[in-house]
């Protein structure tokens, strides 16, 4: 059975984690997860290897009730609709849902249903603009069949919760990869003190990147130890979506150059943004809410004080590193929480080897260079 990172003394950094270690962690942020596994390899039905992965904000209105909001790509080769608003206006009218690129349409119709089925005005006052962004899992999944289905979408949004979230194989990460081995859903969380009050920053990954050679772990070249392992025609990338929430109160241009940060995470994982790979970082605060309506159409809202002296010790630095380490950490939490997995055509995605894995970490030292 897999493991979490820290679990096998793999966390990254000195910052302290939440409770559960994950998004969750941030108040009033829920994650919801629907698995659909259908189909037996070799068998006569369509293999399905799929799922989907909903992140909340707060468990209010958001079409009212929006949220600062802020996007960046490390690589731009994916799909985060509603991405244009974002930028546009700064803010998140809407839950974030992970799922498989095939499904990006019908995900994006149906949360502008479930959205407007929550609220009389939606399509009236406003239109309903979707959150919704993928990875593509055919390697594993049987893209052809089209196996996702609307309750599969509304069941994720439905049972979206606090506390503890799944990870590996498991909602959006069912059929993904990550180093070609199995990859998945991976979270963790960092607490921070800013102006002696503490915040918290939680990160949700949805894996599906880099080449068995890249993977590094704590820096050490464990890809290349393990490329003896790689089966052939195993999957290469195929994106990273990462999901940034906090407390911290922080407007849109703030939140940009925070989620621009995940990309040190992914990195120092081994990523190297690949061609054929979208890696796309959406960073939400959830300190303010911003209403579509009031007695007055000023707001006054509480924020991280930005452009301070830096030669005095910048406290958005501290947000700056818990988003690289955690977003590291639930890199590592998919890689090693997920499960050999078979799929289509005969496909497989392994697991990666713990016991070696651990066993070449403990003895690795880096080379002594003259």
């Amino acid at each position: 059975m897999g493991d979490r990172a820290r679990n096998l003394g793999l966390g990254v950094g000195s910052l302290p984690t939440g409770p559960q270690n994950a998004i969750t962690d941030v108040p009033d942020v829920r994650v919801g997860v629907t698995t659909v596994i259908e189909g037996d390899p070799g068998g006569s039905d369509p293999v399905v290897r799929s799922g989907v992965t909903a992140i909340l904000p707060h468990p209010g209105n958001l079409f009212r009730e929006r949220v600062f909001a802020g996007v960046s790509a490390f690589n731009g080769y994916g799909m985060l609709t509603g991405s244009l608003v974002i930028d546009e206006w700064g803010l998140l009218n809407s839950p974030i849902v992970i799922v498989d690129t095939t499904h990006i349409g019908m995900a994006y119709d149906t949360l502008a249903r479930w959205l407007t089925a929550a609220d009389p005005t939606v399509g009236d006052l406003d239109v309903a603009m979707p959150v919704v962004t993928e990875c593509d899992d055919g390697f594993l999944n049987d893209n052809r069949s089209f196996g996702l289905q609307p309750q599969h979408v509304v069941a994720a949004l439905d049972g979206a919760s606090s506390g503890h979230v799944p990870e590996g194989a498991v909602g959006s990460g069912t059929g993904t990869q990550l180093f070609e081995f199995k990859g998945g859903v991976g979270t963790s969380s960092r607490i921070i003190e800013i102006g002696g009050e503490p915040f918290t920053v939680g990160v949700l990954v949805n894996t599906n990147y880099g080449h068995r050679h890249q993977l590094r772990i704590h820096g050490a070249p464990v890809g290349e130890h393990l490329r003896d392992t790689l089966r052939p025609g195993t999957q290469k990338e195929g994106s990273c979506i990462v999901v940034i929430a906090t407390d911290v109160p922080l407007h849109p241009g703030q939140l940009r150059r925070v989620a621009r940060r995940a990309d040190a995470g992914l990195a120092r994982t081994g990523s190297c943004a690949n061609d054929g790979s979208g890696e796309i970082s959406l960073a939400f605060s959830t300190a303010n809410h911003i209403p579509r309506e009031g007695g007055s159409p000023i707001d006054t809202v509480p924020l991280l004080r930005g452009g301070q002296f830096w030669t005095a010790g910048a406290p958005v630095d501290l947000l700056f590193e818990a988003v690289a380490d955690a977003t590291e950490e639930a890199s590592l939490n998919a890689l090693f929480s997920a499960q050999t997995m078979p799929g289509r055509d005969g496909h497989v995605l392994h697991a990666i080897p713990l016991d070696q894995t651990l066993e070449f970490l403990e003895h690795w030292h880096p080379p002594v260079r003259p």
